[in-house]
């Protein structure tokens, strides 16, 4: 059984926002997994922490809640969709100082 992969509009989307928050100096790294079920682009902050989020691609949930997850590092869904660019809109806010 073949793996599941982003394709290359889905990659594209997903490197645009990365590339952004890499200039603004929120983030510093990725990795990509292409697992049986799911795609995985984990996001980190530092290279060697767990990723503060993951863009999942999981196909058999295209017709329910939708295909594409962001999921915080703790296992909080933040959005869930079948549109990739307003899923991964929620990792584009701005960044506020709290105080």
């Amino acid at each position: 059984m073949p793996c599941v992969t982003f394709d290359r509009r889905e990659l594209d989307r997903i490197l645009h926002l990365y590339g952004r928050m890499v200039a603004l100096g929120e983030w510093r790294d990725y990795a990509i997994d292409f697992m049986k079920e799911r795609a995985v682009f984990s996001i980190f902050r530092r290279s060697t922490e767990v990723p503060i989020y993951r863009i999942e691609k999981d196909p058999r949930l295209a017709r329910k809640q939708g295909a594409y997850t962001v999921v915080t590092q703790t296992g909080l869904i933040l959005k869930r969709g079948h549109d990739l660019a307003r899923v991964i809109a929620v990792l584009d806010k701005p960044v506020r100082a709290v105080g």
